[in-house]
């Protein structure tokens, strides 16, 4: 692909552009946001460096001046969404509460981005606004007696906890698009054929627990029961319980 070096390179080490010349009319944040638009409108898959260019209306091989791979655009898109949380002046001191509100802004961003969960990895953790977040839920974790590395972990299983839940409610939203019937009538006849499965008698754990602990059925109560869950394994034990 144009733009590519023989040596691994990191976008935010690189000049805005490369070469000489005139004061451009647009600058990366111009293309990161017209690619965020386009992926926001049309899904990951429509965003091109063409498109962009046509959404800039500028020649194609003028961006590689400015973002040299595909791959360093998605970094540069997933670091401006991740810019779109919001920090309270300093931490309240609950580390179970200030982690659990950020899980629930991952959560709204993601949903506000349906592609991100899809270009997403860890290799784009050390970006701005990657490494401001990480910043903000390290000095969260302050209260919490843990190592560091246990924080590391607890932060990237919130981190994946709220990406794998997207994502399956993003793929059972799109499932239900598709169907010729509404979701809550395909509910209906899948909850009466368990039914009848768990009557059968065959599945008695299933039955019992069922009929002590019926599972929640909402997805924001499904999320908010899993990080707590979460980070509740993460807290110190109650010496004498």
């Amino acid at each position: 692909m144009t733009g590519r070096t023989a040596e691994p390179e990191v976008i935010w080490a690189r000049p805005e552009r490369a070469g000489r010349g005139p004061k451009p009319a647009y600058s990366r944040r111009d293309i990161v946001d017209a690619a965020v638009r386009i992926a926001d409108t049309d899904g990951i898959d429509a965003v091109s460096m063409r498109r962009v260019a046509g959404e800039l209306g500028c020649g194609t091989m003028s961006l590689y001046n400015y973002v040299p791979r595909k791959e360093d655009l998605y970094e540069l898109m997933v670091d401006a969404v991740s810019g779109e949380y919001t920090y309270p002046e300093k931490p309240s001191g609950d580390w179970r509460a200030d982690m659990t509100a950020i899980a629930h802004q991952g959560r709204a961003i993601m949903y506000r981005h349906p592609w991100l969960a899809r270009v997403m990895t860890t290799a784009y953790g050390f970006s701005p606004n990657a490494l401001r977040f990480l910043e903000w839920c390290l000095s969260c974790l302050e209260p919490l007696d843990a190592p560091a590395g246990l924080k590391m972990q607890l932060i990237a299983m919130v981190n994946g906890t709220v990406m794998v839940t997207v994502a399956n409610e993003q793929a059972i939203a799109e499932r239900a698009r598709g169907l010729p019937w509404s979701e809550e009538e395909e509910q209906a006849v899948r909850g009466a054929y368990l039914a009848g499965q768990v009557a059968s008698g065959r599945y008695p754990h299933l039955a019992r627990l069922l009929a002590e602990s019926p599972a929640p059925v909402d997805a924001d109560e499904i999320f908010a029961l899993g990080i707590a869950r979460l980070l509740d394994s993460f807290a110190p034990p109650v010496t004498g319980a």
